[in-house]
């Protein structure tokens, strides 16, 4: 069984991209299964707090699950067409201790796929995702792009998906993914 962690990269409850990664594994195949994690505890980094008070809880807890699993799947939202704060801060709290970079990052498999409400998708952000992936040292997969625009149209009021086109792109996204992690692919 391949198991992913997916980490939705906005704090709403009513996130986008936590309905997107709630789609995701709804259609994940049958020898995958992706676990959705949250980064809502994670203070803001603070090299004084690192040294006086360690890694906060909420860190490693997530870091233990990351290296728990397979691969990682980023659902990232697009701020002023870049990546959004708060999951850079995550991952640069991820990254800490150098030598938890390793532990976490390095070989690991990685996917990126964000939904915005704006019409270009997130295609700005997931390329600004490229050099962190990059200097973390993970293995990103290039398989698919899965870049969602207009997101406050794509969801009904349940967040279940309503394009039928989209739920097949999201479909071929995780297996994909899921068979990059294999090495089918």
């Amino acid at each position: 069984m391949i198991t992913i962690v997916g980490i939705p990269g906005s704090l709403r409850k009513e996130s986008f991209n936590l309905r997107l990664l709630q789609a995701v594994q709804a259609m994940t195949p049958q020898h995958c299964r992706i676990e959705i994690e949250t980064i809502e505890n994670i203070p803001l980094y603070n090299g004084d707090v690192e040294q006086a008070e360690g890694i906060p809880p909420a860190v490693e807890r997530l870091k233990d699950r990351i290296t728990a699993t397979d691969g990682l799947l980023i659902a990232s939202p697009e701020y002023n067409n870049s990546l959004p704060g708060v999951l850079k801060n995550a991952v640069d709290w991820l990254s800490r201790p150098p030598q938890d970079q390793t532990r976490v990052f390095r070989g690991r498999p990685v996917a990126i796929m964000g939904a915005t409400p704006g019409g270009m998708g997130t295609a700005f952000c997931q390329t600004a995702w490229l050099p962190v992936l990059r200097a973390l040292g993970t293995r990103p997969w290039f398989g698919r792009s899965l870049y969602v625009s207009r997101a406050h149209q794509v969801f009904d009021q349940h967040g279940i998906i309503q394009d039928d086109a989209l739920g097949d792109r999201l479909r071929d996204f995780v297996a994909g993914f899921a068979a990059y992690i294999a090495g089918e692919n």
